[in-house]
């Protein structure tokens, strides 16, 4: 069967991007979507060798797009994390760096009508509810194809694209702060890690690197005799949060993981250099079961969101940080170097908005031949 879908970079992912008409020509109902694009990504083999997949964690990304003229926002789209040699298909998640795809696709396909200087895409993430706006220069109403925006973990130039995250927050489990807490205790194979669960951008357990032996002077490592402790983490925190019950199986994509520590030199992943004044904060993320090689860009949201929260693991490890009224600015060091978060409160204090700088280029638009079910299951 042919399925028509759209490759996009986003940040420091790739995505294929699909029409919600043409996936309904194969996929009538959501519930048949994980089937559909498990099959057209080969999620099955580890390799992904016989679908589009990329075969990494950062790579094997999709998104469904139905446009939504005259509601709350310009579209809506479900997020797809799609299994690498597994044909299981988690729908649970966000993924900002694709939402920034999506901003971009949705100015060059004519979803929304560019218009003379900046173009605003609302987005609404349907598994969540939460509302993203994508913000693509369109200077004269020109439709952008190429631009010359950089994001640390990629050298590619893309389209500059600011995209914000709104409050409320606490879409996935009704709370900012699922537990309550600032900071909760996590039992993990013979370890106490003090972590600060959030619900922003995406669910997340942010533990201290310290608690879980990790050392972040260097960000070249696999981290593989820590995976076991932080994948157990996640688990805990999956029924800590409430975003599953006892009896369900853990999730790989959700709650996001991570470690942080202070501001220190570091090397980063490709062997440079990052000296302590760039950043405050040093983060490590999970994607799936491998260490994510920047950050996602809903964990930095997380990431902010628990910076401005009082005592929290994030907070006493990043300190205060450059701030103006009511912006605070947030730097991120990841393996992949330094990226800046743009904190903006109300009056009163509360977190109303994140902003990241990303980019993002269209790569290819194909003809895609899924295989058919018969001759997945022979």
């Amino acid at each position: 069967m042919g399925l028509k879908g759209h490759w996009y970079r986003g940040g420091t992912s790739k995505c294929w991007l699909f029409d919600a008409r043409d996936v309904a020509l194969h996929a009538p109902t959501r519930e048949e979507i994980p089937a559909l694009l498990s099959a057209a990504f080969g999620a099955a083999d580890a390799r992904q060798l016989d679908g589009v997949g990329g075969g990494t964690s950062t790579t094997s990304k999709a998104a469904v797009i139905w446009a939504t003229p005259g509601a709350e926002a310009d579209l809506d789209y479900l997020f797809a994390q799609v299994g690498i040699g597994d044909p299981t298909v988690e729908l649970g998640s966000n993924c900002g760096n694709c939402a920034t795809a999506i901003a971009l696709f949705a100015v060059q396909t004519g979803v929304v009508a560019a218009r003379d200087g900046m173009t605003k895409v609302r987005m609404r993430h349907v598994t969540s509810g939460a509302v993203l706006t994508g913000t693509v220069p369109t200077p004269g109403g020109r439709i952008p194809k190429s631009g010359l925006a950089r994001v640390p973990g990629s050298s590619a130039a893309g389209v500059p694209v600011n995209l914000s995250f709104h409050s409320p927050w606490g879409k996935n489990t009704g709370a900012l702060l699922p537990t309550g807490n600032t900071v909760d205790q996590l039992e993990v194979n013979g370890r106490t890690l003090s972590a600060t669960m959030v619900d922003a951008g995406a669910p997340a357990v942010l533990v201290s690197a310290g608690d879980a032996g990790v050392d972040l002077s260097s960000m070249t490592d696999s981290l593989t005799g820590h995976l076991p402790t932080l994948i157990a983490a996640r688990a805990s925190a999956g029924l800590t949060m409430g975003l599953r019950k006892p009896g369900d199986p853990p999730q790989n994509a959700v709650p996001k993981v991570g470690v942080v520590a202070p501001a220190g030199d570091y090397i980063a992943a490709d062997g440079t250099t990052i000296t302590a004044d760039s950043h405050d904060v040093r983060v490590r993320m999970l994607s799936m079961l491998a260490p994510h090689p920047a950050i996602g860009l809903t964990s930095a949201v997380a990431v902010a969101l628990a910076a401005s929260l009082e005592s929290s693991v994030v907070a006493n490890a990043a300190g205060p940080s450059p701030s103006t009224g009511t912006l605070r600015v947030l730097r991120i060091g990841t393996p992949a170097g330094v990226i800046t978060a743009d904190i903006v409160s109300d009056d009163t204090g509360t977190v109303s908005e994140v902003a990241l700088h990303r980019a993002a280029r269209h790569i290819a638009t194909a003809d895609i031949d899924v295989a058919p079910a018969t001759e997945l299951s022979a």
